[in-house]
Order: structure tokens, then sequence, then C-alpha cells
């Protein structure tokens, strides 16, 4: 893989740049996070756990479209419900029946769902809840802790904000993970006028000292409503998510990416005397019941529900996540990096000698694997058909960069001078 030829990638990426904007659909896909001139930009197709580039080379891939596929690239029963769906068309004119044959699927498997709308993207969903919670409670201020999108009423609280209105970004609140009172504050500075707590119950660090119970208390102590993000935690850490796995149950939930292994769908799930105002808030698409998602994540849902995926992802990343951290404990490397999260969904991490976070580290390190064929932002998203032969291939292509990174930290030189590209950079800046 060292003498891996990336010509079909450059050739697309200067032609895109003249016509995308920013040359891509998807920062998170964009080459600013991944070392430039040493990652692939473009790929052509996968199959299971592995992708090919334009160029025709072969990856592990980590990054499964950022957490969308769980059972692995073209699943074969997933395939076959998307071709048998297709015969009889992709949209209508009138409703159809798969959206009760899912919505029953995942009232039997989402804790808090008892009823389901579906959007497409997180963003859809998310923005959903949020005017739901406020047309709920009278109120218009929102608590939020997490990444929840791209709509005005997040993406104000970012470095992102240009084309946001201050009046918008105002009336979002963010507050800080394992921190109570952080809430406390903007619940006593905003009496009465909270209409929600909007979260990620867990991103990569775990909840301490009972925090999402007093999160839950706290929010309806105040009269407002529980909201949990769990486009990234909802079918891989257990099929209900976050919620199932720490037996919190939130009024709302918004679930997308695993939910039908690579489609594009999302569905707002809650208590029915919340969802049922969705009678008169309007959250209306035209592609929000089109027959092809619903069709692959009924398959996905009863395959994920009948073949013990989510123990598999458990399993996997367990042994993903301690070998990781063995080999950084034998290297004497734990100050610079580690495997963090919980197996089923963990992350890697680089600081610096001053413990501040690096990226020139963890450009250095994704440098070094993909040279050997492991696709990766850092995060282990698994699939259903990631192997024990590709677990233990990736733990060797570990430990071959660890070993250089140990190497290359000893010999006093600037690091930088081991990168051979440009360096990942942060999609949102420090403020």
């Amino acid at each position: 893989m060292s003498r891996r030829k990336l010509v079909k990638s450059f050739y697309y990426w200067k032609k895109a740049k003249a016509i995308i904007p920013s040359g891509t659909q998807t920062f998170s896909k964009g080459p600013t996070q991944f070392v430039k001139g040493v990652a692939p930009i473009y790929l052509d197709r996968g199959l299971g756990s592995h992708v090919w580039d334009v160029d025709g080379n072969t990856y592990i891939d980590y990054s499964l479209a950022l957490g969308p596929i769980t059972l692995g690239y073209r699943y074969p029963e997933v395939d076959r419900a998307i071709k048998q769906q297709l015969k009889k068309g992709i949209t209508f004119s009138l409703m159809h029946p798969l959206e009760i044959e899912v919505s029953q699927l995942l009232k039997e498997v989402i804790p808090c769902a008892e009823m389901v709308r579906f959007g497409k993207n997180g963003s859809d969903v998310t923005a959903g809840a949020v005017r739901l919670a406020r047309a709920y409670t009278g109120r218009d201020k929102i608590a939020c802790c997490g990444y929840h999108g791209w709509q005005d009423w997040y993406i104000g609280t970012t470095t992102r904000d240009k084309g946001v209105p201050k009046q918008t970004s105002s009336l979002t609140l963010p507050f800080t993970y394992n921190k109570i009172e952080s809430l406390e504050k903007i619940f006593t500075e905003n009496k009465g006028k909270v209409a929600a707590v909007i979260m990620e119950a867990i991103a990569i660090q775990e909840p301490k000292d009972g925090f999402l119970q007093k999160v839950k208390k706290l929010t309806h102590d105040n009269g407002a409503l529980l909201i949990f993000d769990e486009i990234v935690t909802g079918f891989r850490i257990a099929l209900g998510g976050a919620q199932e796995h720490y037996k919190i149950i939130p009024d709302l939930s918004c679930f997308g990416k695993g939910i039908a292994n690579g489609m594009p769908l999302s569905a707002l799930v809650g208590k029915k005397e919340i969802m049922k105002m969705l009678e008169e808030v309007f959250f209306s698409f035209t592609f929000g019941g089109e027959a092809l998602s619903l069709a692959a994540a009924k398959a996905t849902i009863g395959i994920m529900k009948n073949k013990g995926v989510i123990r598999h992802f458990w399993l996997q990343g367990r042994k993903l996540q301690d070998a990781y951290n063995q080999i950084a404990k034998d290297l004497e490397l734990t100050k610079f990096t580690g495997c963090v999260g919980l197996p089923a969904h963990s992350a890697l991490y680089f600081k610096d000698k001053n413990g501040e976070d690096s990226l020139l580290l963890k450009s250095i390190f994704q440098q070094e694997v993909l040279k050997d064929g492991i696709l990766t932002i850092g995060v282990h998203n698994i699939c259903y058909t990631l192997s024990d032969r590709d677990v233990k291939r990736t733990i060797d292509i570990y430990a071959a960069a660890l070993r250089k990174l140990r190497t290359w930290l000893d010999s006093g030189k600037d690091l930088k001078v081991f990168l051979k590209g440009d360096m990942i950079r942060p999609i949102f800046r420090r403020w």
C-alpha cells in the first residue's frame, strides 16, 4: 500500500474545486479531514468492511460514511430489499404501508418511541424536535450539549455561524457535558423560558456521577422537555440507543445514520402526547415516506434484532480499544495517545507534550495507517462485516504506526518533517 497511486483522486479534486463550494458536499468527508497528498479523496465502491478508491486502492473503512453503514457495504439482504421495492417504485403520490411497518419496528426497539415521524438527515429531525418542543411548552429558548446539525437554531452557537441572525442564535444556550452546574446556570438565568434540553447522551466521554439522571430531573423540574440526539448512538451502542443503554428515557429522540445501512433516513420519535402536536406543527417532506429507504430500514432493523449485530460492535470494538491502549502503554505513549469511549463506538485521542489536542500527531498517525490500508478519521465506527482478520490486521497496522511515532518523538526533531502532506484542519475553529 505504500506505493499507492492517487492520480484519479487528484484529477477529480481539481475539477470539483471549480464547481463545488469547498469542493465537497459534506465537510467531514472533505480533504481537510485527511492528510492532503497522502489520503484518497474519492471512493469508487465498497463491500463489507472495505472500500476502494477511484485509483483502485483498498482500505478497511472505520469511517463508514460517517456512521450510516452498520451492517457493511452492499449487505445482501438489505440490497435485496431495496431492489424488490425498486421494482414497485421509489416514491408515490400517496402514503406507503412501509411508513407504518417501520414506525412499528421503531416503537418496538426505542424506549421513548410511542409515535414516529420520518426525515432524511439528522438535521431534519433535530430541528423538528426543537420546533415541536417550543410549540408544546410555549417557550423559545433551547439548552444544548453536543453537535446537532446545520440548521440555524444550532449552528448559530458555533464558529460556523455566518448567515444566522443574532436573534436566532441568542435563543440557543450551550452547556458542558458532565457539568450539571452549567445547565443549572441556564435554568437560573432563564426561568420559565427554556423549552427543551437537547443533548447527545454520550459522544465519547461517559456520563459521571449520575449526570444524565440529574439532567432529566433538572429539566422536568423546570417544565422543559428532554430530547436525546441519538443520530450517532442509535443502532450502535444499543438498538434503542443511549436511552436503552443507560436506562434514561427522554421525552423526544432523534435517530438517523445507522437506521437503514446507508440509505438516507432519520426519525423523530417520542411520547404520544407531545408527538400529537405534529398534527399542527409543520414538519413535512416530499421524500418523508420515500420507500427505498424505508425498505432498507425494515431489513436493517430486522437483521440487527435477530443476528447479534450490537454484540458484534461491542466485541470487535473492545478488541481494538484494548489492543490500541496496550500498545500505547507498552511504548510509553499514553501521554500522547489512547482510545477512549464505549467499545461499540470509541475514538482515538492525540495530545502534545502540554496535554493539548494535537492535529499534527493525529495527521502523522493517519498518514501512516493510510499507507497500509486503514481509512479513519480517528473514530471506530464498526460494521457487522468487520471480521476477526480485519481487526487483527488493523491492530498490526496500528502497532507499526505507533512504533514510528515513538521513534520520531524520541528523535528530538520537529514532527512536521515526518508529515508528507498538509495537516488535518478543524471544521470548527477554536473560539
